[in-house]
């Protein structure tokens, strides 16, 4: 402690930046910029802009060409070509008939409902595989209900013999 009560400093603090902007550790501080003359943002580089200007007007060309290549076989090309007209498959939204499930005498039923409509081709594995977590978690959160309820009446019942 010094002579007017408080904890002397401690040079480095990461609450405190050195003179050049870093921790001691040597990474900026928070909310300091070492450079404020440095690139604007949204600024592009000398390289990114010389490239854009060669390509100016000749994108539909270029398109062209690419696909002249897939289509002559040209195996990168042509992965070319297909990636940008076939996006990446993202999951689709299915249906299954599943029952309203509020206590897990439902959860059977359910599970069954899945594994039907997989078993039959409505949905994929994988897509009842999803399904069938999404009905853990539901199992889960009625087990974790039951617990606080059987728990608040033991509580219950505990503080009624004690008194």
């Amino acid at each position: 402690m010094s002579k007017n009560g408080k904890a002397p400093e401690v040079p480095g603090d990461v609450s405190e930046p050195t003179t050049n902007g870093r921790q001691p550790d040597g990474r900026f501080a928070p909310g300091n910029n070492a450079n404020p003359a440095g690139r604007p943002t949204g600024s592009r580089h000398k390289a990114t802009l010389a490239a854009e200007a060669l390509l100016d007007g000749q994108a539909e060309g270029l398109v062209q060409k690419a696909v002249e290549m897939a289509l002559a076989g040209d195996g990168v090309a042509l992965r070319l070509c297909l990636e940008r007209i076939l996006p990446a498959c993202k999951s689709r939204r299915v249906t299954v008939a599943l029952p309203k499930i509020e206590k897990a005498e439902d959860l059977p039923t359910a599970m069954s409902a899945v594994t039907g409509a997989m078993a039959d081709g409505v949905i994929a594995p994988d897509e009842a595989a999803t399904i069938a977590s999404v009905i853990e978690i539901k199992r889960k959160t009625i087990e974790t209900a039951d617990i606080e309820r059987r728990l608040a009446a033991l509580e219950q019942r505990s503080e009624k013999n004690g008194k």
